[in-house]
């Protein structure tokens, strides 16, 4: 599986991991983050499901809008979707963008679990660090990596986005002065 997808597929199953006590039953996560044991209010069931379904459609939203699930109308279009290029496919302009704002997403998520953690020391606030920070990452790593295609030398093979700024090309430069010999 492809690192993209299954950064999408590890958000929402992250996301809808946290969706489901929320939506169940508030009062356990007022139990496990307050040093008292009471019953949830009207109002903090009302905001703890609320948020339940707003991490659910999120989670969806982020699998639908990078492409982990084709949204084509016939079944024509999803043989051939497998043949399309990148720029011509109509999820394209969604994928990246998505990708950048639920990295954001889960960094900022990871800070303020982090922050919460380092101030309260309650273990699920690490444990949802570590899950955000790690979602995180992989996404940092598909914008940096994932996210375009490099431009390979047809003759060499190689990136031609490399540069030789730190350490000189020696094999490179020895074949350039090979090509400058033959010419003259």
């Amino acid at each position: 599986m492809d690192v993209f997808y299954f950064y999408s597929y590890g958000t929402a199953g992250w996301l809808a991991l946290q969706a489901a006590p929320l939506i169940v039953s508030p009062t356990i996560i007022l139990t496990m983050l307050s040093p008292e044991v009471r019953e949830a209010s009207a109002l903090e069931e009302y905001f703890s499901r609320s948020l339940g379904l707003t991490l659910l459609t999120l989670g969806i939203m982020v699998v639908l809008l990078t492409g982990s699930v084709p949204l084509t109308s016939s079944l024509s279009d999803t043989t051939s979707a497998a043949v399309t290029t990148a720029e011509s496919d109509p999820k394209a302009p969604y994928a990246v963008p998505t990708l950048i704002i639920s990295l954001l997403y889960h960094a900022s998520c990871a800070f303020l679990c982090y922050a919460r953690y380092t101030t309260l020391g309650s273990i699920p606030f690490m444990l949802g660090a570590l899950g955000y920070g790690g979602l995180g990452c992989i996404g940092l790593w598909c914008v940096l990596f994932a996210s375009s295609g490099g431009r390979i030398s047809r003759k060499t093979g190689a990136d031609k986005r490399t540069s030789g700024f730190p350490f000189g090309n020696k094999e490179s430069a020895g074949a350039k002065k090979r090509q400058l010999g033959k010419a003259i």
